[in-house]
């Protein structure tokens, strides 16, 4: 969720002419102080993120920093992190008491907002510990770049072909950045190079196709090889050298991990009771998992019949097509059952994963800035098996995408998941809440969605979708575990993988990935967390409303909020 910053014009004000010795009215008073402050603070910040984020500003629609790349040396990151302070500082002189309810959610939301900042760049260090941070970057500044027509090819073209002459030097930072990363970090970086290499052989070049411009293509082509090159030799550098030195360790470590669930998602609650909170929902899912499995076959045990459903799956080449087509009914269901209110949207085209991002994505949703005016695309994301593994593990991977368990991922990227919560983003008055978000927030309400829409109906008749959707949550469950034990309990990577499939029905794939990814997305227990606390508040929000109580209406409440913490939410809309 994104913005541009809002910018605060002052109105002239027309002289009056004086007759006799009339007295000139005083011009009308400014904003309050405190207000004044806090507009102008909220403008600072955001200039700030889209000045040192340049490929996020170009994703969220904000072009005036379309042919630069990001400054990664270590020189910026300490600058950055002294900048977040002293936002922070400014922050703490506003009185919340002065301004109106929902600048006082924004304030205390970007608090959290830096809070996180501050614990990224000073403790957690991704910048010193993660390779794949810089080439896999370096990859999404220029698929930002091609994926949407926001411009003219060749206009496009000129900017990233600007940006492609400063990626060499952003692989140079990088080599005096990393110190002992963690091992499966390297190992990631590694696997995901060829991908990224390939991208800017074919994908970029693709783009640019109709371009004629013969000096600015051959410009474009020598910063091209240059990239690709400087990739070729990024490889090679994390093989020989930084791999024998990987000896980090991923855990973050309990002290750590609180601090991040509280500045991100504004989580308190003690680790242990997380714990027994996720425990206890794997085992309420795998009870009804097992139920539902018997519904289906009740004389085959729970992982033959799963095994069974899973083999019921679209070729790799047909899975794109058979999801697009499946998009159209979900849409229709939730706009005749009142779900929720659904605005004006252009289509979403399904496509396969970028490659920097297919190690640890399965699917994902790719939506135009809130800001974008030119450009409407909107991608769904689903990653395929790579043609190079053995067959077995193609099939194997494949089987994740069985026909019902499409329905069930299309439900949280796409109809009434992450696909609305854009469309209602780009109607946010608050700048902060477009840029900024909570995975709670975000992925929790697209994880409610799954099941959700199985409890109001949808394919209600067909136990093997409440299968997926259980699968699904199983899932969930399994990763708010893992991310916890992982790092602050020493489970290793292997563990985890065993965990995934034993405990939430996984492939030997998926697991693999959803550990390696748990590593350093170590709170990616937000899907459960957030589903949770969705559920308590739909309650809460029905007990406080009564008779006029509505599903369409809580949800509407609850999406028109934008992706701010939970608790926000609460306040916003229980008062």
């Amino acid at each position: 969720m994104r913005t541009m910053p809002r910018r605060i014009f002052v109105g002239a004000i027309l002289a009056m002419t004086l007759t006799g010795c009339r007295q000139q009215p005083a011009p009308p008073a400014g904003p309050p102080p405190q207000v004044a402050a806090w507009r102008q603070l909220s403008t600072d910040v955001l200039q700030d993120y889209f000045r040192r984020n340049p490929t996020s500003a170009t994703d969220l629609g904000v072009h005036t920093y379309d042919d630069r790349i990001e400054d990664v040396s270590a020189a910026a990151v300490a600058d950055e992190l002294a900048a977040a302070r002293g936002f922070l500082a400014r922050l703490a002189t506003i009185d919340p008491a002065g301004l109106a309810p929902a600048d006082q959610i924004d304030r205390e939301f970007l608090t959290h907002v830096l809070d996180a900042s501050v614990l990224q760049l000073d403790v957690i260090k991704p910048w010193a510990r993660d390779p794949d941070t810089y080439s896999s970057g370096l990859t999404n500044a220029a698929y930002v770049m091609i994926k949407r027509t926001f411009a003219p090819p060749d206009v496009r073209m000129k900017a990233l072909t600007a940006r492609m002459k400063a990626m060499p030097a952003m692989l140079v930072e990088a080599r005096r950045n990393l110190v002992s990363p963690p091992r499966v970090y390297t190992e990631i970086a590694i696997q995901q190079l060829d991908g990224n290499r390939a991208f800017f052989d074919t994908a970029v070049v693709d783009a640019f196709s109709g371009v004629t411009d013969a000096a600015l293509v051959a410009d474009f082509t020598q910063a091209r090889k240059a990239v690709m090159q400087a990739l070729a030799d990024y490889k090679q550098w994390l093989q020989k050298d930084l791999l024998p030195k990987s000896t980090g360790d991923f855990a973050y470590g309990a002290d750590t991990y609180r601090r991040r669930l509280a500045a991100e998602e504004m989580i308190d609650t003690p680790l242990d009771s997380l714990l027994q909170m996720a425990e206890a929902d794997l085992r309420k899912n795998q009870q009804a998992f097992a139920e539902t499995a018997h519904l289906i076959d009740r004389t085959k045990p729970v992982a033959t019949v799963l095994a069974t459903v899973e083999r019921d799956h679209p070729a790799s080449d047909e899975l794109l097509g058979t999801t697009q087509r499946e998009l159209d009914a979900l849409a229709s269901f939730i706009r005749e059952r009142r779900i929720v209110s659904v605005p004006d949207a252009p289509p979403v085209k399904v496509k396969e994963t970028p490659p920097f991002m297919r190690a640890t994505t399965s699917a994902s949703m790719d939506i135009p800035g809130p800001f974008e005016t030119q450009a409407s695309e909107a991608y769904y994301n689903m990653t395929l098996p790579d043609p190079t593994w053995p067959k077995a593990d193609q099939e194997a991977f494949m089987g994740q995408w069985y026909f019902p368990a499409i329905t069930n991922v299309s439900v949280h990227e796409v109809w009434p998941g992450h696909y609305l919560q854009f469309l209602y983003s780009r109607q946010l008055s608050s700048d902060i809440r477009k840029v900024f978000g909570a995975a709670t927030n975000s992925e929790g309400w697209a994880h409610y969605a799954e099941q959700m829409m199985m409890d109001e109906g949808f394919h209600a008749d067909n136990p093997r979708y409440r299968l997926a959707q259980l699968q699904d949550a199983l899932l969930r469950d399994a990763r708010f575990i893992v991310g916890i034990r992982m790092h602050t309990q020493g489970m290793s990577v292997k563990e985890a993988e065993t965990f995934f499939e034993k405990e939430a029905y996984q492939s030997a794939p998926v697991a693999r990935a959803e550990s390696k990814r748990g590593t350093s997305d170590a709170t990616y227990g937000y899907y459960t967390m957030g589903k949770l606390a969705i559920m308590k508040l739909r309650d809460d929000y029905k007990a406080k409303v009564g008779a006029a109580y509505t599903l369409q209406a809580f949800h509407d409440a609850f999406i028109r909020c934008g992706p701010i913490p939970i608790p926000l939410v609460r306040r916003e809309i229980l008062r």
